[in-house]
């Protein structure tokens, strides 16, 4: 039809309505990139999407969005897509009615309205103004707010001020209790650079002796867990948690660390479990691509499980379950991930088989960089790697033996890749990667450090003396490894080390033996090291 007089041809262009296949795979990308998503109706959280399942059907010129969880279903038809910054706005239609509803796709989980988020900071500055005044009396509160700074990296979540007294002073942060529990872990390093900054901004005129941390009641956990590990000849650390409600004020005692949340499974014997899944294996590389066998990853879970990936990303997996009203094992062949994840069967093959044409076509090293496949999960595609391959980083490590996060956090995946090998000199080396730039790198680092020093620290008992947990556990083939602690390896792109990484290294205990390794942007083509930094030793 053309357009009418005075209609432009590009409005008249943008008048037709989206192809049912574009809104479906707008939906598709933007859910593969924010697989913590809630989707929001009418305000309201309806569905959370690590939990919730959803199906799209482009079936009869007609994009279908089907959601479901225990609680609730939800069926619509979509019509249209718009999306800004981390918020994917939906237009659809109810069937049967005209009239059309918008949801909405959020990958922030704070859904407070902007307004709300300043009101209640607002709020909580006043709160923590009175709480200094009558725990510190002897200090007075200075210049706080909680307002942006993009240039040092601080954000409006924390209340940032002084405690001053004469020449000396504290720097000090703080979290209100509504902020989520990734800002409120966040804050230690941001309470670093504060301190820096005050330091290097009083040019010497005041004495900043150390940084007041203070969280919500409960909420110090982590925190506590990392002050440890700070140096306190570079200055005095004190985590505080606060009831706001009360107003009560309690310091934690950082010799008070409790049980770590980590855990040390056996390593699952892979010749074993690949020798139980033979007939799966071949079944799925039979329906791949012949130019994919030779890069396609089999990654043993367990025992009982084994995933296929391309480059980190994984599309397919094998399992051994006890079969319905029964105790006979089973084994299911399944493809995709998460809510898409389906069966194998005769009659989707062909349909698997063209999914893996064009995730071939897709993600590869001289992919599309704007392609969603291409970009997705570069943390693992990196592991990926350098699993095959640890030297680029130190040529002293041992490429025999790369494990991927082992120990496992108790907590969900934090977005990070973690792999522990070992050194010719038999020191554990924790290797923490990280694709796109992150301010938190040291500190997440150094999480996992402290969890695989605590583990390999358990050394030997009775049953298997001379052995730490991580021999008696299945790792390193009996390989003796040295008593020393774990030496951390922080690896990223070059381009995209936050400032932030070098300011907080500076501030770690000389225990943490830290290596930062900056690799070149192409490190999907071949991982080559740009530049090695490393923690001084002491005399």
């Amino acid at each position: 039809m053309p357009p009418v007089r005075g209609q432009s041809r590009r409005s008249a262009l943008e008048a037709q309505p989206p192809a049912p296949a574009d809104l479906a795979r707008a939906l598709e990308d933007f859910l593969a990139a924010h697989p913590n998503a809630v989707l929001l109706e009418d305000g309201r959280a309806a569905f959370d999407m690590r939990e919730a399942k959803y199906s799209l059907s482009t079936e009869h010129g007609r994009c279908t969005l089907q959601l479901w969880s225990e609680e609730r279903n939800l069926v619509r038809r979509v019509t249209g897509i718009a999306q800004r910054a981390d918020v994917l706005k939906i237009t659809t239609q109810k069937f049967g009615q005209a009239k059309p509803q918008t949801l909405e796709l959020v990958a922030d989980r704070d859904r407070r309205t902007p307004s709300a988020r300043e009101s209640t900071r607002k709020r909580y500055l006043k709160i923590l103004d009175r709480v200094l005044l009558r725990n510190f009396p002897e200090w007075k509160p200075t210049g706080f707010r909680a307002a942006m700074d993009l240039e040092r990296s601080f954000g409006p979540a924390y209340a940032r001020g002084s405690l001053v007294r004469g020449q000396s002073a504290w720097a000090v942060i703080a979290v209100n209790a509504e902020e989520t529990q990734s800002t409120i872990d966040g804050i230690l390093t941001l309470g670093i650079l504060w301190l820096a900054h005050c330091r290097e901004k009083s040019d010497g005129k005041r004495l900043f002796q150390g940084l007041r941390i203070i969280v919500p009641r409960g909420a110090g956990t982590l925190t506590l867990s990392r002050l440890v590990w700070l140096n306190p000849n570079a200055a005095q650390w004190e985590l505080w948690e606060l009831d706001e409600r009360s107003e009560e004020l309690l310091q934690r005692d950082l010799a008070d660390q409790g049980n770590l949340r980590t855990k040390l499974l056996h390593a699952p014997n892979e010749a074993a479990a690949r020798e139980r899944f033979a007939a799966a294996i071949l079944k799925v590389r039979s329906l791949l691509p012949e130019a994919m066998l030779s890069v396609v990853e089999e990654k043993v879970r367990s025992g009982t499980e084994l995933a296929f990936a391309l480059h980190g990303l994984e599309f397919a997996r094998v399992r051994m379950g006890v079969a319905t009203n029964s105790f006979n094992r089973v084994e299911e062949i399944t493809f995709g991930a998460g809510a898409n994840e389906t069966p194998l069967m005769p009659e989707n093959e062909e349909h698997f088989r063209v999914l893996m044409v064009e995730l071939y076509a897709r993600r590869h090293a001289a992919g599309d960089a704007r392609d969603l496949l291409y970009r997705m999960q570069p943390e693992r595609w990196l592991e990926s790697i350098l699993r095959q391959d640890v030297s680029p980083l130190d040529e002293h490590l041992d490429a025999a033996h790369v494990y991927t996060q082992v120990p496992a956090f108790a907590a969900s995946d934090r977005g990070m890749l973690d792999l522990l090998s070992v050194a010719k000199d038999g020191r554990l080396a924790v290797i923490e990667l990280k694709a796109d730039e992150d301010l938190h790198l040291a500190l997440q680092g150094l999480d996992y450090w402290v969890r695989v020093r605590w583990h390999h620290a358990q050394n030997s008992d009775a049953n298997a003396p001379g052995l730490g947990e991580f021999q008696r556990h299945g790792y390193f083939g009996g390989l003796p490894l040295s008593p020393l602690s774990p030496r951390l390896y922080l690896v990223a792109s070059a381009l995209r080390i936050h400032p932030a990484t070098e300011t907080v290294l500076k501030y770690l205990k000389p225990e943490v033996e830290w290596t930062l390794v900056a690799i070149d942007e192409r490190w999907r083509e071949k991982v080559k090291r740009v530049f090695r930094k490393q923690a001084r030793r002491s005399a």
